[in-house]
């Protein structure tokens, strides 16, 4: 009997251990870990907001070089990237036709001096014939009609000079515009750059007669470029002539170009019910790297704060889930911004006052936060940097 007791006894004993074993285990298998934190430090430094847009690099000033006058190509003597100087020729049309019409005007022309001149002796001899006849008239020798056909004479005489001098300076005006248009035969520079297109090949013929066909294009200085950036009519009031601005370009991605907005121009730009405005940067390119025509993606600064006391801005967004279990108690006052930093091995909730926001950082204007304070940004996941929110926190 007391050997089947015993028996019993160490079973139930047994029994409660493993419950109780068991019980242990599922509660220290269970048992949440202490959060931990990712935290940044408060540094100093510029936040920046911007606006974003894109565009094409394109000289400051393009020149159409065309024609006034239809032909053939006789000739080519500028090319792509050619430098050039103002009154340098760079086509050459062929100059026949105009010329013979310059021959014929100048042939006019001489015809109607010719022309003068015997009419001018014609008055010489009307003149005389006139007075002739008033000599006779008064020693009653002659009839009164004889003088007044002698008068008559003298007076046409006298206005046929008239109309061929009117008919020279007709003459020479024609010889003018004819020697004009010899003269447009000749394509020249109308100022000092750089060929950036060529239109035309010698051999091919142009017609001017309805619309001035565009044979180069000539940029007068490539080292000063500007970028004509397309800003929707959202972001348009932040871009402020005078701005900072920065791009980049395809082909020197790791490059960043300095510039700032020369001009924000009043006409809007429509395409698909999509407004735009096109603004205008500024850039040096004394390098020559910029060519015309690059995409470029730019960043037009709205506003700044220089030198100025900074914090994530993700960590004014956070708060800790457990701040209430952990006892983290929040000292702002309700609406007001506050981030979390640790003081004397515990996180504590710090009010602020914000200044200027942009997309990393925002500027602390006011608020117990100094130099190197950690600010926490965010819960801690696998892999990333971890700091314990128990009294032992540690970074």
């Amino acid at each position: 009997m007391f050997n089947r007791v015993n028996w019993k006894l160490i079973g139930l004993l047994a029994a409660g251990a493993l419950v109780v074993g068991g019980a242990a285990v599922y509660w220290m298998a269970n048992l949440a870990a202490p959060p931990s934190y990712v935290t940044t430090p408060v540094t100093q430094g510029d936040v920046v907001t911007t606006i974003t847009a894109s565009g094409s690099v394109n000289p400051v000033v393009v020149v159409e070089v065309g024609t006034y006058v239809s032909g053939t190509i006789e000739s080519l003597s500028c090319d792509y990237n050619t430098l050039v100087h103002k009154g340098q020729l760079c086509a050459k049309i062929d100059p026949k036709p105009y010329q013979v019409t310059v021959d014929q005007s100048q042939a006019d022309l001489d015809v109607a001096k010719a022309q003068l001149v015997k009419d001018r002796a014609n008055v010489v001899y009307t003149k005389i014939t006139h007075e002739r006849a008033d000599l006779l008239f008064s020693q009653d020798s002659t009839s009164h009609d004889a003088v007044d056909a002698a008068l008559n004479a003298y007076n046409q005489a006298v206005a046929l000079v008239d109309l061929d001098i009117a008919q020279i300076a007709q003459k020479a005006a024609a010889l003018k515009a004819a020697q004009i248009n010899l003269n447009y035969t000749n394509i020249v520079s109308p100022v000092d750059g750089t060929v950036v297109s060529r239109n035309v090949t010698a051999g091919q013929t142009v017609a001017a007669s309805f619309q001035t066909p565009t044979l180069f294009l000539i940029a007068t200085d490539l080292t000063k470029m500007q970028v004509d950036t397309n800003v929707s009519e959202s972001d348009v009031a932040g871009a402020i002539e005078g701005a900072n601005a920065s791009f980049t370009v395809d082909a020197f991605p790791k490059r960043t170009f300095q510039g700032r907005v020369a001009q924000v121009r009043q006409a809007p730009v429509s395409v698909q019910n999509v407004i735009t405005y096109d603004v205008v940067i500024t850039v040096d390119n004394p390098s020559l790297a910029l060519k015309p025509g690059m995409t470029a993606t730019a960043r037009i600064v709205t506003a700044q704060s220089l030198n100025v006391l900074r914090v994530p801005s993700q960590a004014l967004r956070f708060t800790p889930a457990a701040a209430a279990k952990l006892g983290l108690a929040k000292t702002a006052k309700p609406g007001q911004p506050a981030v979390w930093v640790e003081r004397a091995g515990k996180l504590v909730s710090i009010p602020v006052t914000v200044g200027l926001v942009d997309d990393t950082f925002a500027e602390i204007k006011a608020g117990d936060l100094k130099l190197g304070d950690q600010v926490v940004t965010s819960e801690a996941t696998a892999g990333a940097p971890k700091v314990s929110a128990t009294p032992s926190l540690k970074l």
